[in-house]
């Protein structure tokens, strides 16, 4: 009986405290087994698939191409707004039909 009133309420037993250099060493190990658990998963990723590294290379393509009919645009649509706004053909008959603005 004086065992079981000698124990606390929970049955736990206060730890002792934990020398300094041995909670360093724990947190050590700690992280050398997080960056290797990190390695471990960078290693075992897959290749990227040539489906997929075909369909990069497209993009890019059509990126680029898009990119330069952009650029060129300007000029082209210049000279056919040039056409319109300052009577090319029709003398300037475009811009009557253009709307009124709201505030003048």
């Amino acid at each position: 009986m004086a065992m079981i009133m000698g124990r606390s309420k929970y049955g736990y037993r206060k730890m002792e405290k934990e020398d300094p250099e041995e909670k360093r060493h724990r947190q050590a190990q700690f992280l050398i087994y997080k960056t290797s658990q990190q390695a471990d998963q960078i290693s075992l990723r897959r290749r990227p698939s040539r489906l997929r590294l075909r369909i990069s290379k497209l993009r890019i393509k059509v990126g680029r191409r898009l990119k330069r009919l952009r650029k060129g645009m300007p000029l082209s649509m210049s000279k056919t707004w040039r056409s319109v706004f300052h009577g090319g053909s029709t003398g300037g008959a475009a811009t009557a039909h253009l709307p009124q603005p709201l505030f003048s």
